[in-house]
């Protein structure tokens, strides 16, 4: 029987987003977790709850919980310290599966992806067909679900995703659209967070049917610059295109929670400095250098400060970053209990890599480059400086925007 090959004419993109991904890929590779609730979470004793299984959401529990928060409301929860390797590896298979469908492929996060089958879903059958064969591939390789959202645009097929977990599989064409948005809330839609979400429904729209009937003035007269973008996301419209190759990072970052509340001000400079040597390391992996740093220090009542520094010559040279840290910290004024610390560098540009007509600048460089390589052949840290070699890292929790390519392919050794 002859497969009827049907071209479609509107944009068709696909948004394949795993079902409870780090859970799901526990249970697989362990059965006797299999049917019952578990949470996947950090390594370290402060750790927070990641992804949970379907089996563990039934009674509540939440990412972001933390272990006795989640214990009160399933007291036979199983806690499973998250395997980070498992997940990258898992993430970067994936990425080969959906390109047997379209060269057009966007890793969006490690458990999320788009796919743009406008011109090839007729070569394998047709828009669902596509679908159910990326799950099939999936579950037979992996033994784990996905669900696929379909739409015009990455808005749709985001959304229908969301809407069909768990295992799911829809196409809303791009007729279907006005009736789907009608009765649904805005805080639905992708890019749409609470606080805006809030502002929205005290102007009087609460549905995304609101919103497509609010004039394009009004929005801008409340919301600035995007309230044009706010009446096209009513409509279900988007013009983002899928982005094949990763974009430009605005920053580079990392943050760590620690194993305890610190407050003296030695063991606070050991950490920052371990976290500039992380931030700096992966910008000259990637011929990074930063003109702004930021330090986040979080305190135990869980509040928050961040302060900003512009840096006269971008750079991604370790002590520089943490000679700068230092003085924020220092302007900071740290009076209570830190329990985390986050160091970036923004207003990123590429480095030329151009050697120095000083000698001493030309040292370092190669310095740095020596001790990048030995880390990056025998892991993190195996060849460290002096300052921080009693220290210990906090919870390493893999971010979901990890990607299997470019600047966000970060270290999970």
């Amino acid at each position: 029987m002859e497969v009827r090959k049907i071209r479609y004419t509107e944009p068709v993109i696909l948004c394949v987003d795993m079902d409870a991904f780090f859970a799901s890929v526990e249970q697989q590779n362990n059965p006797r977790l299999r049917g019952k609730p578990i949470a996947v979470i950090g390594s370290g004793m402060r750790t927070v709850i990641t992804t949970r299984s379907y089996e563990a959401r039934k009674y509540g529990v939440k990412t972001g919980m933390n272990i006795y928060e989640a214990k009160k409301l399933c007291p036979h929860l199983i806690f499973v310290v998250g395997d980070n390797e498992k997940y990258t590896y898992t993430c970067s298979q994936l990425q080969k599966i959906y390109q047997k469908y379209s060269p057009d492929v966007e890793i969006y996060s490690i458990d999320e992806a788009f796919i743009d089958i406008t011109t090839t879903s007729h070569l394998f059958g047709g828009v669902l067909q596509v679908g159910s064969l990326i799950k099939s591939d999936i579950k037979r390789q992996f033994g784990i679900n996905c669900t696929v959202g379909i739409g015009p645009n990455i808005l749709i097929a985001k959304l229908v995703s969301d809407l069909s977990k768990p295992n799911g599989l829809r196409w809303v064409k791009g007729e279907e659209i006005k009736s789907l948005l009608e009765d649904l809330p805005v805080k639905e839609l992708w890019g749409i967070g609470n606080k805006i979400s809030e502002r929205l429904n005290k102007l009087g729209i609460h549905t995304c049917g609101d919103l497509a009937r609010t004039p394009a003035s009004f929005l801008r007269s409340h919301f600035g610059i995007i309230g044009e973008n706010l009446k096209e996301m009513g409509l279900g419209i988007c013009h983002r295109p899928i982005q094949k190759e990763e974009p430009l990072p605005k920053s580079i970052g990392h943050s760590m929670t620690l194993q305890r509340d610190i407050t003296m001000d030695e063991e606070i400079q050991v950490y920052l400095l371990q976290l500039c040597e992380m931030v700096c390391r992966r910008a000259r992996a990637y011929g990074f250098k930063g003109n702004t740093l930021s330090l986040t220090i979080r305190y135990s009542d869980f509040k928050s400060n961040t302060r900003q520094k512009s840096i006269h010559q971008p750079t991604n040279n370790t002590h520089e970053v943490y000679h700068h840290a230092l003085s924020i910290l220092k302007d900071m004024e740290i009076k209570s209990p830190i329990r985390l610390i986050g160091v970036s560098i923004s207003k990123l540009t590429v480095d030329a890599d151009n050697l120095s007509l000083f000698d001493d600048y030309s040292r370092q460089r190669s310095l740095y480059k020596a001790i990048d390589k030995i880390n990056d052949t025998f892991g993190d840290f195996k060849i460290t400086w002096g300052s921080y070699i009693k220290s210990s890292l906090g919870s390493k929790v893999i971010s979901p925007a990890w990607r299997p390519e470019g600047v966000r392919n970060i270290s999970v050794k």
